[in-house]
């Protein structure tokens, strides 16, 4: 009685097991089929055809100084502006022009570095000269210049720079340009195709309509919920039909389903851990996204006084290794930030220079990193985006004062652990520090910005993203390969997926 009762009971369970399994996957079937599609075209429109333009860098050139008549002050100076954020050279339709940012929002101005005077509406000029430079098109007509303060579903976080020129072209492919003319750098480009892709992969893996309807929150929940669903599905499937495959095995084939079912046990099986890999990892990532993005909030910009450039003033002689020139403070002192023609390693370095003793300071740059370091801390514990147990938060100077400075180092190329492509900004310094949380912050001192700050917890989450949603554990075997694998994974769950609706179909 007792064997007989106990496989009663089992067939019971098994009968259970397989009814919530069926139950499970029917709930999620259209964010699966959502996810996987919108998950299978983005290596596929990302990578294998990504659309190229004819530059993603602007040649770096030695400052032309027979161009250059007057010096910062006497810029300032006749064209009456008596603070200023910053400045820099730049160079375009054969003329330099010293590029100052001014006090008010998002003013940039620019004035001829020979006679002082003010190029009108230089700032969009200088955006659509770039931008014709990064495509390599000097013919099609301008239909739109705005400046974007603020990501949007086009212009994405992940692309870091704010703010830009968004610059739109009439041509066949529509293409939108977005240009950092501070920097003269390449935030990202958006013709039709990958307009298309970036509305697709906001809207059905991102789900951002959630958000545009109701707030992140419930976006977030409702895709856990979801995510969480599909992994106990997919666990379920694994113990069904792996350890009771042997109950399976012995059901009578017929016309209707035998093949689909066979079918949709075996790919289940094998695409069941990954369908896990995906879910913990993309439920993993979500979570991240309760916290606000300020990264782009995170940037030194101390007023500098006219007058410090007028009187007594250093006046710059740029020689043929100065690709730029612009200014930081530091210790109650204004330097001459000089960024110097990339060496035969191809790395940019800075010089820096003593705005009034025209004296060359070494190893002034790491010094400078960690006091912006120190400063961004501090802001961070604000908006309590830097865990409280990383910092001294009591402190009023610097939130990682009493910490110890384990490491820097300067970074002139990506690294996939723990910078990857993904942050933008090169050459940066890293800091690291023996803190709680382990805080490395990564400095740009050309831009005086934080590029990113990674602690012990968001390495976690990095890496569990990186490898088992990305699969950039597949590296070695170069791009083409990691995509082609994790395309073939993505379609694969998908599959599973719609052979599991088929078979719930034929059964009502």
């Amino acid at each position: 009685m007792t064997k007989s009762k106990n496989k009663k009971w089992s067939k019971k369970l098994k009968q259970k097991m397989y009814k919530w399994h069926r139950t499970l996957g029917i709930i999620t079937i259209i964010p699966v089929i959502f996810w996987c599609i919108s998950g299978l075209m983005h290596p596929v429109m990302a990578h294998w055809f990504k659309p190229t333009i004819a530059h993603e860098k602007l040649e770096v050139k030695p400052i032309d100084s027979t161009q250059i008549k007057l010096s910062i002050g006497d810029v300032l100076e006749k064209n009456k502006i008596p603070v200023f954020k910053n400045f820099h050279l730049v160079a375009f339709n054969n003329t330099t022009y010293y590029q100052i940012k001014t006090t008010k929002e998002n003013e940039v101005l620019y004035f001829d570095a020979q006679t002082a005077e003010e190029l009108k509406n230089g700032d969009q000029i200088y955006a659509e000269w770039l931008s014709r430079y990064f495509i390599e098109d000097q013919k099609s007509k301008l239909a739109s210049l705005s400046l974007v303060t603020e990501f949007d579903s086009q212009y994405k976080y992940v692309n870091r720079y704010l703010p830009v020129w968004k610059v739109t072209f009439e041509r066949d492919d529509a293409m939108d340009v977005y240009v950092e003319t501070t920097s003269s750098k390449l935030a990202t480009y958006n013709p039709t195709s990958r307009k298309i892709q970036l509305w697709i992969f906001d809207n059905f893996h991102n789900w951002s309509f959630l958000e545009a309807i109701s707030n992140n929150a419930l976006r977030i929940i409702v895709m856990l919920l979801l995510l969480g669903i599909i992994a106990i599905s997919a666990i379920s499937g694994i113990v069904i039909y792996g350890f009771f495959w042997k109950v399976f095995k012995k059901t009578p084939v017929t016309e209707n389903e035998s093949k689909f079912k066979k079918h949709h046990r075996k790919i289940g099986i094998a695409v069941a851990f990954v369908t896990f890999t995906f879910t913990f990892s993309g439920g993993y990532h979500a979570l991240t996204k309760w916290e606000p993005y300020v990264l782009d909030k995170m940037v030194f910009t101390p007023d500098f006084k006219a007058t410090d450039f007028q009187s007594n003033h250093l006046d710059l002689k740029p020689d043929s290794t100065w690709t730029d020139v612009s200014l930081i403070q530091f210790k109650n002192k204004n330097y001459y930030q000089v960024r110097l023609a990339p060496n035969e390693e191809g790395e940019v370095q800075n010089k820096y220079i003593d705005s009034k003793t025209a004296v060359e300071t070494p190893n002034l740059e790491a010094q400078y990193a960690e006091f912006l370091a120190s400063k961004f801390a501090k802001m961070m514990v604000k908006d309590t985006a830097l865990p409280a147990d990383c910092c001294d938060v009591e402190n009023t100077n610097s939130c990682i004062k009493n910490a110890k400075l384990l490491n820097t180092e300067y970074l002139y190329q990506f690294d996939n652990r723990e910078y990857g492509f993904v942050n933008k900004r090169l050459p940066v310094v890293k800091l690291s520090y023996d803190t709680a949380d382990k805080a490395t912050f990564y400095i740009e001192p050309a831009t005086s910005r934080l590029a990113a700050l990674v602690t012990d917890s968001k390495r976690t989450e990095g890496y569990s993203f990186a490898i088992l949603h990305k699969y950039l554990f597949m590296d070695w075997a170069g791009k083409n390969i990691r995509d082609l694998v994790m395309a073939l994974s993505a379609l694969g769950v998908l599959v599973v997926s719609l052979l599991g609706l088929y078979l719930f179909l034929k059964r009502k």
